[in-house]
């Protein structure tokens, strides 16, 4: 079981990374976010995920990324990435494929296209609702 570590340091509202080239599921994982009080930083390409990633790396709470992605970084590679940056901080990867490589850094979430909306809240806010929720850490 996974469960939020808490940082003095952190403002009020999470802010998470969402990595997803279908721009109308990027566009509602967005309203859906905003709408539970996260700050969203949207990207369509494990390119624009990684410039987002050295932009920005620091305010980045939690990823949220696709894992087939247009171009030559995969979700697995954005992953990778942000969890050089932030070790203990929160992976949620999606994909259609029903049999995927299991190449997910440890501690992350996978879950599976098509998803209910709900789920997605669900994690949302289990990721962002929790001020001060910046790392995970697993229980145990």
């Amino acid at each position: 079981m996974i469960q939020p570590a808490r940082d003095p340091d952190m403002s009020s509202a999470a802010s998470v990374l969402i990595v997803e080239d279908n721009y109308l599921l990027l566009e509602m994982l967005t309203a859906l976010c905003e709408q539970g009080g996260i700050r969203v930083l949207p990207a369509s390409t494990g390119e624009a995920a990684l410039t987002m990633l050295r932009r920005r790396g620091p305010e980045i709470d939690w990823l949220f990324t696709d894992i087939n992605l247009p171009g030559l970084i995969d979700g697995w590679t954005v992953a990778d990435a942000y969890r050089e940056r932030h070790p203990h901080r929160p992976v949620i990867y999606a994909s259609t494929a029903q049999h995927i490589e299991r190449r997910s850094v440890p501690g992350s979430i996978y879950v599976h296209k098509p998803f209910q909306m709900r789920e997605i809240l669900g994690l949302a806010r289990m990721m962002g609702g929790a001020p001060g929720a910046r790392e995970l850490r697993a229980a145990g």
